[in-house]
C-alpha cells in the first residue's frame, strides 16, 4: 500500500511523456509551414516570370511565341517539386488596340508525412498591349 501511494506521488518522467505526446503533433505541423512555403517560392518564381515574358512581348518588332515561351522559362525560379505550365499567348484586340493573353500555371502535390496533403495549383495571367505595324 505504501509503495503504491509512493508512486502516485512520483512526478518524475513526466515531462517525457507529455513530450511523447505532442512531438508528433509540432513535426506535423513544422513540415506543414514547409510545405507551404514551397508554394509561395512557387508563386513568386512562376509571377516573375510572368513579367518578364510580358515584358517582352510588348518589344517591337514583337518577339515569337516561342521566344516568349522560351524566355518564361528560362527565368522561372522556385518550382521545386510541382509541375509548371506556360500557355500558349493568346491575342487578341480591344478598341483597336492589339494584346496578348499569357498564361502560366503551377502543381503541386503536398504531404503531410503520414498522409497525402492536398493538390495545389496555383494560376497567374498578365493581358500585355503589343505594338502593331
Amino acid at each position: 500500500m505504501r509503495l503504491l501511494r509512493t508512486l502516485r506521488r512520483d512526478e518524475r518522467g513526466a515531462a517525457v511523456i507529455e513530450t511523447a505526446f505532442a512531438l508528433p503533433a509540432l513535426i506535423i505541423m513544422v513540415w506543414a509551414v514547409v510545405q507551404l512555403g514551397l508554394v509561395f517560392r512557387a508563386m513568386s518564381g512562376i509571377q516573375h516570370a510572368l513579367g518578364e515574358g510580358a515584358r517582352l512581348a510588348t518589344l517591337y518588332p514583337q518577339p515569337s511565341d516561342d521566344a516568349i515561351h522560351d524566355k518564361i522559362e528560362d527565368v522561372v525560379y522556385g518550382i521545386g517539386p510541382g509541375t509548371f505550365t506556360i500557355e500558349e499567348p493568346v491575342p487578341g484586340t480591344e478598341n483597336g488596340s492589339a494584346y496578348l493573353d499569357l498564361e502560366v500555371s503551377y502543381t503541386q502535390e503536398t504531404d503531410m508525412l503520414f498522409l497525402p496533403g492536398p493538390t495545389i495549383t496555383v494560376s497567374r495571367s498578365k493581358r500585355v498591349w503589343v505594338a502593331e505595324d
